[in-house]
Formats: C-alpha cells, sequence, structure tokens
C-alpha cells in the first residue's frame, strides 16, 4: 500500500472548484500587495535612512531572528508560548504550500508527488502535532490576555477578532481532517501518524459517510474562506506585526549600538532641525510603529516608567504612528508631551528587550533636538546654565577650564603638553575632574598605574567634556563642537590608546568619535585593569568583600560589558551578590540621556529605587564604574536614609585598598 491521501477529497478538482480558488486567491493577494504598497507611500512620507547595506548580513539577521523566535522568547513564559504557537502556524504553513505545490504544479504539468511514502508519514504526524501545539498556545495566551489580564495587556476588540479567526482556522482543519479520515482512513495504519485527526474522526464517526461528507465539504469552504480573511486583514490588523516584525529585523541598526544619526549643521538647505513634525523623523521610525505588538515588554524594563514618570516607551511608539497614519499635521512634541521627552534616560533598556527591533531612543533624541535647536527648550534653568558653562569652560559644573588638572598634580601625572611620551592617555571626563567625591577615583585609577608600571598622560585644560550628556539632551550643535575639539587635540598628540573612566565617555570616544575621523584604541578602565590583572602587573592582595554590582547602562546594555568588572571583583575576594535587576536587565541610576544635569521632579528618583534593590541584596558595598553612577549612589542612599546600611564605592577604589606596594606620587 502506498501511503498518502487523494488532495482535495470530496471537493473535487474541476473548473467549479479551481476556478473560484484562483480567482479568489489571486485577488486577495491584491488587495494585500496594494495595502503594503499603501503604507510603504506613508512610510517614504519621512526622511531617508541608510538601511539597505550590508544585504547578506541583513537577511541572515532576519532568518535568526525570525526562524528561532530568539528575542520573542527572551526571558518571559509568554515569549516562549508565543514561540511554538509561531512555529506551529509556520509548519502548518509550510505543509499547506507543500500541498498546494503538489497540487496545483508537479502532479498536473509534470507527473511529480513527493507527498507519499515515508516522507508523507513523517510530513503527516509533523503537521498534526503543529497543529495541536497552535491551538494549546494560542488558546494559553487567550487565557493570559483576557481572563488573567496578565501584567495589565491590553486586550482591544481587534486583537479578539484575530485570535478568534486563527483559532477557528486551527480547529476547523481538525475538523476536515477529522471528517476525511472517518470516512477514508479509520481503522488502517495510516491514521496513526496523524493523531490528533484520528482522535477527533472517532469523534465524528457516529455521524454517518454522507453526514460526514457535507461537513467535510462544508468546513472545507469554509476554512478557505477563512484562511483568505486572515490574509485580507493582515495590514488592517495587528497581524501587520507578520511582515513589520520581519521587516525590522531586516532593517535594525548595525552597530554600533545606540548610535545616532549626525545632523548636518552647516546644511543651509535644511529649515528645521530634529523632529517637530512626524514627517521629520526617518521611515523607520514609521515602520517601528507598525511592527510594535503592544507586549508592553518594554514598559516593564523602563526606569522612568517603574518610577513613575509618565514615559511609556510602547505608549509614545504608537502615538507616533496614530500621528503618522492618522493625523501627519499635528504637532508631534505636543503629543507626546515634553514631560515623557525629557524623562527619557537613553539606557536602551527597551530597545534590548523589544522582541520586533523597535528603536525608540533616537526617536526621542530627535524631538529633544528639535526641542533644543529651534526653539531653545530645555527641561529646566539648571540645564541651561550647565550648557553655558559648557560652552564657556568646556564642562556642566561651572568650573574654570584652567584647573581641569589640578587634581593630578598631587599624583605626579602630566599633561601631555608637558610630555608626551607615555603610555596611555587617561581622558578623565568632567565629574572626575571638578568633582571632590570622583577625583578621588581619578587618583584611585592613577595610583593602579604607577604600581603597573604604566606611565599615563592627561589632556589637563586642553580636555573638554565630550558632549555626550548634551547630545543626549538634544544640543548637537554644542556637542559637535566640543567633539571636534577634543579629536583635533588627542588626533595632533599622536595617541594611540585612551583609557576613560567613564562609561559615557567611553561610548562617546569608541563611537560617536570615529566619525570624526578619530582612530585611536579606546578601553574602558574596567577593560584595563581586567588585562592588567591578567598579566599580573597589578600586586594586589586578596581581602573579602561583600558587595553588589550595578552595570552602568553605558557600559553594559550599550557595550556589552560586563564580565570586565566582575572578574575583577573576584580576582581581589569579592563576593558578588546580584541585584533584582543586574547585568542586560540592570537598572538606570538616573544619570544618563543627560539627565545628570537636570533636577528629578517626577514620579521617584531613580537613583533611590535603585538603591532600594541594591539593600535588598544586604551587600555591605554597592560597587560601580561610572563617575555618574557613583555620584547618583552617593545620593541615593542619602536620600532613603541608608546611611550605615550600604556604601558606594568604584571598583578603582576597591582594587587601590588591596595593594600590596601603594606606589608613590610621581613613581613612573
Amino acid at each position: 500500500m502506498e501511503w498518502t491521501r487523494e488532495i482535495y477529497w470530496n471537493v473535487g478538482r474541476g473548473a467549479a472548484t479551481l476556478l473560484p480558488i484562483y480567482l479568489v486567491t489571486l485577488a486577495v493577494m491584491a488587495v494585500l500587495v496594494n495595502a503594503i504598497w499603501l503604507r510603504i507611500k506613508l512610510y517614504r512620507r519621512a526622511r531617508p535612512l541608510g538601511r539597505f547595506d550590508q544585504p547578506g548580513r541583513r537577511f541572515l539577521l532576519l532568518l535568526g531572528d525570525v526562524l528561532s523566535q530568539r528575542k520573542v522568547r527572551r526571558m518571559t513564559t509568554a515569549g516562549v508560548g508565543h514561540a511554538l504557537f509561531f512555529w506551529g502556524f509556520a509548519l502548518l504553513f509550510v505543509g499547506t504550500c507543500l500541498v498546494a505545490l503538489q497540487a496545483d504544479l508537479t502532479a498536473p504539468l509534470f507527473d511529480i508527488r513527493f507527498l507519499t511514502g515515508s516522507f508523507y508519514l513523517i510530513f503527516s504526524l509533523v503537521l498534526d502535532l503543529a497543529g495541536l501545539m497552535a491551538i494549546v498556545m494560542l488558546t494559553g495566551l487567550g487565557v493570559r490576555r483576557y481572563l488573567l489580564r496578565k501584567g495589565d495587556l491590553e486586550g482591544r476588540p481587534d486583537d479578539a477578532i484575530v485570535l478568534v479567526l486563527l483559532l477557528a482556522i486551527l480547529c476547523g482543519g481538525f475538523v476536515i481532517e477529522g471528517a476525511r479520515m472517518a470516512v477514508t482512513e479509520q481503522g488502517t495504519m495510516l491514521s496513526l501518524w496523524s493523531p490528533v485527526g484520528l482522535l477527533v474522526s472517532h469523534l465524528l464517526a457516529p455521524l454517518g459517510e454522507q453526514t460526514l461528507r457535507s461537513l467535510h465539504l462544508y468546513n472545507w469552504w469554509l476554512h478557505f474562506v477563512l484562511v483568505m480573511v486572515f490574509i485580507v486583514l493582515i495590514p488592517y490588523s495587528k497581524l501587520r506585526h507578520l511582515l513589520t516584525a520581519s521587516s525590522n529585523s531586516f532593517f535594525a541598526d548595525l552597530g554600533p549600538r545606540g548610535r545616532l544619526v549626525s545632523l548636518n549643521l552647516e546644511d543651509e538647505q535644511v529649515e528645521s532641525f530634529g523632529a517637530g513634525q512626524v514627517t521629520d523623523l526617518r521611515w523607520k521610525d514609521l515602520l517601528d510603529a507598525d511592527a510594535c505588538t503592544l507586549c508592553q515588554r518594554c514598559d516593564q524594563r523602563c526606569p522612568a516608567l517603574h518610577t513613575s514618570k509618565p514615559l511609556s516607551p510602547m505608549r509614545l511608539v504608537n502615538q507616533i504612528g496614530d500621528v503618522a497614519f492618522n493625523d501627519p499635521q499635528l504637532n508631534l512634541i505636543e503629543t507626546v508631551s515634553t514631560d515623557v521627552l525629557w524623562s527619557c534616560t537613553t539606557c536602551l533598556a527597551c530597545q534590548d528587550i523589544c522582541p520586533v527591533s523597535i528603536e525608540h531612543v533616537n526617536k526621542i533624541v530627535e524631538m529633544r533636538r528639535h526641542q533644543v535647536l529651534m526653539k531653545g527648550d530645555f527641561p529646566g534653568e539648571e540645564v541651561m546654565t550647565a550648557m553655558e558653562h559648557t560652552e564657556v569652560n568646556g564642562n556642566p559644573l561651572g568650573a574654570g577650564y584652567a584647573s581641569r588638572g589640578d587634581w593630578a598634580v598631587e599624583s605626579g601625572v602630566k599633561t601631555l603638553a608637558e610630555d608626551q611620551d607615555v603610555d596611555i592617555l587617561y581622558f578623565v571626563g568632567c565629574y572626575a575632574s571638578f568633582d571632590s567625591r570622583n577625583i578621588r577615583v581619578a587618583k584611585a585609577f592613577v595610583q593602579l598605574c604607577h604600581a603597573a608600571g604604566v606611565k599615563v598622560g592627561i589632556l589637563g585644560k586642553e580636555e573638554k567634556c565630550c558632549g555626550e550628556p548634551m547630545r543626549k539632551m538634544g544640543n548637537e550643535y554644542l556637542y559637535q563642537t566640543l567633539a571636534t575639539e577634543n579629536v583635533e587635540r588627542m588626533t595632533a598628540y599622536g595617541i594611540e590608546t585612551v583609557v576613560t573612566g567613564c562609561p559615557h565617555c567611553f561610548n562617546t570616544l569608541s563611537k560617536d568619535y570615529r566619525e570624526l575621523g578619530f582612530t585611536a584604541e579606546v578601553e574602558h578602565y574596567t577593560q584595563f585593569l581586567r588585562r592588567l590583572l591578567n598579566e599580573d602587573r597589578l600586586p594586589l592582595r586578596t581581602e573579602p568583600l561583600d558587595c553588589t554590582y550595578h552595570d552602568s547602562c553605558y557600559l553594559g546594555r550599550h557595550n556589552d560589558i560586563y564580565s570586565a568588572p566582575r572578574e575583577i571583583l573576584h580576582r581581589v575576594g569579592g563576593r558578588t551578590v546580584e541585584m533584582t535587576r543586574s547585568k542586560d536587565q540592570s537598572f538606570c541610576c538616573g544619570a544618563g540621556g543627560g539627565r545628570i544635569l537636570a533636577e528629578e521632579t517626577l514620579g521617584q528618583r531613580i537613583n533611590q529605587a535603585r538603591v532600594e534593590m541594591a539593600l535588598d541584596t544586604e551587600a555591605a558595598v554597592l560597587v560601580s564604574s561610572c563617575p555618574f553612577c557613583l555620584t547618583m549612589f552617593e545620593d541615593g542612599i542619602k536620600g532613603t536614609g541608608a546611611q550605615g546600611q550600604i556604601g558606594a564605592k568604584d571598583i578603582a577604589e576597591v582594587l587601590v585598598e588591596r595593594l600590596r606596594i601603594p606606589a608613590a606620587p610621581g613613581d613612573d
């Protein structure tokens, strides 16, 4: 006996059957293609963005994201359920395509039938189990959304329609299979390879052959109509993400992570900078709005929303979509609100967890740019003052530029203007240059370098703020001015290796400055110190330390540096207890996105929320490797009244405490 089945059983293969199928399918595909084209035309109203480079790499990224569902199933039970549903539905789609391929092409034209023998048996089993898995997962997701309302998920009416439609298609398929099997396969070995269909066939068998044939025929056509309705609904419902999510994977930013589009501020033809209207955004921003599945993962990670601020990354993206596709003449910033814009810390938590590669931060920065460059609007007078200080003295703290290197005199560190024969240039940053608490960290780092025999040089008064806080606050003009001057000075000295203590400086020098021709190797000091430890150049003793380590957003999510700080702590006796939000799930200190310059007046202070997480670990010390974070934690510990319960230290301070042979100042 040949293992196979008759395709179009009980339906017939005459013109009365095939012609309507072909005509309706063509019409439905035409509707789908036209709707997609109309949507693309809407995207094209926005500004261009070069995301068509490296097509091969992009295609592999798309395949990896879609086929593996790696972003969807990441760290959530619901994500795993969605992935299982997708795999089941995808297998059913592939199976349907294979049936159509044989029935409508290879069999009638070439007399080739591949759905036979062992392949057909495996084919039947796989599709049966895939269909069952899809139904179970879809039902579970529906219960979670509409009955349990897990995480306050939105249950919109059109979502319910889609869910019911999918269930009807899946369950209808088993009714069709069960009716056919009850008449043709029940009692045969072949039926055992379709276990779900066999169960349904036993339930339907008492109806009798004539009724089963009528039930099969009716449901076959109903199934076909529902599939056509499903295809038509794709561009007009949440099903749109079947196309836009995969497209977003293809057009994802290939890096560097967190990169912003630079503005050509000298282009005299540009009348407005930043995004005041939705058409000022890039086309990818509108595609992002279409790709959003309302899963709320971004909201669940957002430190601003977690501390009762008005920023919801999910709502922001969808507000942009509402304006773009419904009323593009609306003022985008008024729709979103400035409180929402200024609440963002640019920590990338939303983008990192998004299963469909939405880029939230660049949209916020573009709107901030419009507020700052076109309206001169800042979140507060203190931010405007910091900008003015930076314009005059090259730092936001208001200190005179000539005193930038004063801290280093007693440490025996010379400026490059005094001595260019150095192993590394230490790009100190503003806080480690002028803030008394962070000056101690700078001195600790220099002391470690001396102990390792590393000769350190600084720029001193020739160094200016790297410009990162200004850029993230929207002041692209000031950023470009500062960055250009810094690059010119470092390039003139022929610097080959730069070490930064600040993750924001590290991120800016290693990524943004590349656009300005800066080519020197840039390391964060935790990377540099780990290398010295691995080379046995640091004479450190081991001493127990119960601590918790905070991952700076700009060291962690922005640059994937998680292991170096932990390895260092472990090497010197640190016992690290992780907070509930750590590594790529870390919670921001509240200083990113230029917020270090601004007063926090809405909701709970982010730094206090983070300190409370650290207190939950019962660790004695909260260790960080960022001057912004250290500043915020010192303040957060005071604000929560946690003095005496936990202290804040920089990782360089931890190492200096364990130096066996302290280096004398000036001893190179």
